[in-house]
């Protein structure tokens, strides 16, 4: 899958209610596709797994996105070189964040608002595939 440097805004000012209206859109595309994948396979394996698995169900629907996305780390005005990287970016319009964890606790939760605002981006979901019901573990997360 492609890997890409994510900088700067990705939203214009002047198109922000119609970005926001086309992620939400998105976000429940995205969450169809994922109960898909959850339906399959059931809760219990790793999360490359699900990863790989979700990416597989986006190309089936020709949702286009991108996997690992290199997010850029600055801090008082230097790009220092630290690795994280965007489980997957969708219409890149919405983050997405997998995880298989017994329970979500703070830290993941935190964890997106933080990408959210590094990216400017609006929209992100978090997805524990270690549910026995996936809708118990989707978080929808908007910025601001």
């Amino acid at each position: 899958m492609n890997q890409k440097t994510l900088a700067g805004s990705l939203i214009k000012p002047s198109t922000v209610l119609d970005e926001k209206q086309k992620a939400d859109s998105i976000s429940k595309e995205i969450i169809g596709a994922a109960i898909e994948v959850h339906s399959a396979l059931g809760p219990g394996l790793l999360e490359s797994a699900y990863l790989i698995s979700l990416c597989h169900e986006l190309s089936l629907r020709n949702i286009p996105f991108e996997r690992e996305v290199s997010l850029p780390f600055k801090y008082k005005g230097a790009e220092l070189p630290v690795g994280y990287r965007l489980d997957l970016l969708v219409h890149g319009l919405v983050i997405v964040e997998i995880k298989t964890v017994d329970k979500l606790n703070k830290v993941h939760e935190a964890q997106l608002p933080t990408y959210l605002r590094m990216t400017n981006l609006w929209l992100g979901l978090l997805l524990n595939f270690n549910e026995l019901f996936l809708k118990h573990g989707i978080r929808r997360m908007v910025r601001g």
